[in-house]
């Protein structure tokens, strides 16, 4: 059995300080004259981060994460939304748990709720567009709200009719920006900010391609802490610099010189949708036997931009740069903005079918090598969780053991951490064959 050199990332402190100071900025930025902004993580941020002076956006899902982060807390913030608002638990647990901090008026990175001066949002997912418009309500406010629509078929069936439509809309939604703030969106920072949202998506789906060496330079736990800067704000001229200049180079160095995430890889498996987001060590639990989860549609393309090629394989979409793109002016910005999510991310495909989502998983499964696959049945996503079963099945037709769990991503009280635990010990003993290295269990609580 091979044992690999293994070391931190030296990027990991760049990218906590990124995520801190976004959360940071967002609740201090009136003080300094600065507006506020509320979307999806997959808003077009580009629009309202060209705005005159400063402002910054709350990205819902990543704060309804950050809050799944911690148990006790978001026990506490979905009690509260099912007590005082009276939502069904079987709604997105992220909604619900953004709704209970909104209920408690808590900001999870301290103080009272930091109510947006607008609000930005498109819908793809179910609840997208409901999501902010409640959560204002709930609030007591009026908050200026504006909503378009991306719903306009698969990455394979985008053509210029569906690409005008999303432009309109956005035209549409510049102006409603600047009528309500007062301010007018700077042609030059749009611009500026689409070239970043490409180096964001694409540098990310470099990195992820790059998760196809053995061994795996990357866990996908540790994967989770990086896509997230591109959920928050892709136009974001240090995030995209981040994942260009510092991310990505030191994982082409990894697999250079076979730098491992897990030292003693001798399994490779493929995970789906979001993971219970409170109990992460899951993942370390796994590496007792030498696993390690290389790969996840949702992971490398809730913000990667990926395309299937002439060979049909999933490789990074290209950036503006590598196209020999300039961008001429506004509506050039908004029509490469909308061609590159509408083409290059592939998560939304399965909104469109199961044969969409068995397609892009098994070629995944295949490219990354994956030897398994462990499939969190998550009921807190409707989204994600689409077609779970039909993906096992397909998976199993080409050889690839696969198991399931049932969980939530942001509500502990639909996950049992024990179960779980002994599921997986079961596939991997008996299924998988592996045995562990030290029969160390994680605490459960």
């Amino acid at each position: 059995m091979a044992i690999y050199k293994t070391e931190g990332l030296h990027c990991w402190q760049k990218a906590k300080e990124l995520r801190e100071r976004y959360y940071q900025d967002y609740k201090e930025s009136p003080a300094r004259g600065g507006l506020r902004w509320e979307g999806g993580a997959w808003s077009f941020d580009a629009i309202p981060q060209a705005l005159e002076g400063e402002v910054h956006g709350l990205s819902e899902e990543p704060y309804g994460a950050s809050i799944a982060h911690n148990p006790e807390l978001q026990v506490r913030y979905q009690e509260a939304a099912e007590g005082k608002w009276g939502c069904a638990r079987d709604l997105c647990s992220y909604m619900r748990a953004y709704w209970g901090s909104v209920a408690l008026n808590e900001y999870a990175y301290g103080g009272p709720w930091p109510h947006a001066d607008f609000i930005f949002q498109n819908q793809i997912c179910c609840c997208h567009s409901k999501w902010l418009q409640v959560a204002d309500e709930i609030g007591g406010g009026t908050t200026p709200y504006f909503c378009f629509d991306v719903g306009v078929g698969p990455y394979d069936k985008i053509g210029d009719r569906q690409i005008e439509y999303v432009v309109a809309q956005l035209h549409d939604g510049i102006a409603f920006i600047e009528r309500v703030t007062g301010r007018r969106i700077v042609e030059e920072k749009l611009i500026q900010n689409v070239y970043n949202t490409y180096r964001s998506n694409c540098y990310w789906a470099k990195t992820c391609e790059l998760n196809q060496a053995i061994p795996a330079p990357l866990d996908e736990k540790t994967m989770f802490s990086l896509y997230v800067l591109g959920t928050l704000e892709k136009s974001n001229q240090a995030i995209a610099d981040f994942y260009e200049k510092e991310l990505y180079p030191e994982i082409k160095n990894r697999v250079a010189n076979k730098i491992a995430a897990v030292a003693d890889e001798r399994c490779r498996v493929l995970g789906d949708s979001q993971p219970p987001w409170g109990f992460l060590r899951i993942y370390r639990y796994l590496e007792q036997y030498g696993i390690v989860s290389v790969a996840n549609l949702y992971t490398f393309s809730l913000i990667g931009w990926m395309k299937v090629d002439s060979n049909g394989l999933l490789v990074p979409y290209p950036t503006l740069d590598e196209q020999g793109i300039t961008i001429k002016d506004r509506d050039h910005a908004l029509r490469l903005l909308v061609e590159g999510e509408l083409k290059g991310k592939l998560m939304w495909a399965p909104f469109y079918g199961a044969t969409y989502k068995n397609d892009l998983v098994t070629k995944i499964a295949k490219q990354w090598q994956c030897d398994a696959a462990i499939i969190h049945l998550n009921r807190g996503c409707e989204g994600t969780a689409q077609h779970q079963m039909q993906l096992k099945i397909a998976l199993q037709e080409m050889g690839i053991p696969a198991m399931t769990f049932e969980g939530n991503m942001a509500d502990e009280r639909e996950f049992d951490e024990g179960r779980v635990l002994r599921l997986i010990e079961l596939f991997v003993t008996e299924t998988l064959g592996l045995k562990p290295k030290v029969a160390l269990w994680p605490k459960v609580a």
